[in-house]
């Protein structure tokens, strides 16, 4: 595909979607209020000005974006890098506060409570990050890593939260004895469950995951999904996905929406967008999708080979 018409069709396509805005209007309406309810989200950063005079110049990171996940579902973010993802998932969890908008957990307006009701309600909602190194405190033990939102909360005992620890650790495939170790110790797919774990201790209705499996392996990031699904199934945990990454969307969530620019172009089901996209943006998201042909690098390098030899022969 021609990436100036690419863009140039992508740029139409955004501004028909922004102008008729069918995507938001999709949300389907339920009888049961949504465990998660974002509306009309608005995150503006300003920029410094270059010099005194200057009008204050803002990047629009998010444009009213409008969400709902129901319980035990999972909702994936696609997008490309500075699409609007992270802060949307920064927003959800109440770590920045918006320009406009709500984001609403359990009925709750989350950046409308009181501090000491927003540590509480943090119980609710846990976050896994991308990087399970960065994310992870290298100078602490497991423990103390995995029962850190337990001692924010304060409401437990030492050998209470121990105890929850070694629970969740077995629930994520690590043993009991892992607790007395520290991260360094542990493979990349490792640590990511240490962070999972870390998620689970206070039982929350809903998690984060901020890209969780991009820094890992591909044999490894198959095994912390389905880690992931397994737990979803046992305890009815709620997901929102931030990925770039299709295929991880496809394999764990039941809807999907997508970013461009801070705003929601199309949603759908994984199927719907990976077959059937609509918009001239997740096509070429879906277009980028690396495809295994078998014989096509054989072809290629014999397609170099030659070249290379016509190059090479001396002319006559």
């Amino acid at each position: 595909m021609n990436s100036a018409n690419t863009a140039e069709s992508i740029a139409s396509g955004a501004h028909s979607i922004n102008a008729t805005e069918p995507s938001d209007s999709k949300i389907p309406a339920t009888s049961q209020p949504p465990l998660l309810q974002v509306t009309q989200l608005v995150r503006h950063y300003p920029l410094p000005r270059t010099h005194l005079c200057q009008t204050p110049q803002q990047v629009q990171a998010l444009q009213g974006v409008d969400l709902r996940v129901e319980s035990g579902r999972s909702l994936g973010i696609v997008g490309e890098s500075g699409s609007g993802k992270s802060t949307l998932a920064r927003l959800v969890m109440a770590l920045d506060t918006p320009t406009a908008g709500t984001v609403h957990l359990l009925g709750r307006d989350l950046h409308r409570l009181p501090a000491a009701e927003l540590r509480h309600a943090r119980r609710d909602f846990q976050m896994v990050f991308q990087d399970p190194y960065g994310s992870l405190d290298p100078h602490q033990k497991v423990e103390r890593i995995v029962t850190e939102p337990l001692q924010a909360q304060g409401r437990t005992s030492r050998a209470e939260q121990r105890e929850q620890a070694a629970q969740v650790l077995a629930q994520v495939g690590l043993r009991s004895t892992d607790l007395g170790k520290y991260p360094h110790e542990f493979s990349g797919g490792q640590r990511q469950r240490i962070a999972i774990a870390r998620a689970l201790i206070t039982h929350p209705r809903l998690i984060v995951a901020d890209e969780p499996v991009s820094a890992l392996d591909v044999s490894v990031q198959a095994q912390v999904l389905n880690l992931m699904l397994d737990l979803q199934q046992q305890f009815g945990i709620t997901y929102l996905l931030i990925s770039h990454d299709l295929a991880v969307v496809n394999h764990l969530c039941d809807e999907v929406v997508v970013l461009y620019q801070g705003r929601i172009v199309e949603r759908g089901t994984p199927e719907e967008l990976l077959f059937n996209a609509q918009h001239p943006y997740t096509r070429a998201l879906v277009s980028a999708v690396p495809r295994i042909e078998p014989g096509r690098a054989r072809a290629l390098r014999a397609e170099m080979a030659q070249g290379a030899g016509e190059a090479l022969r001396p002319m006559v």
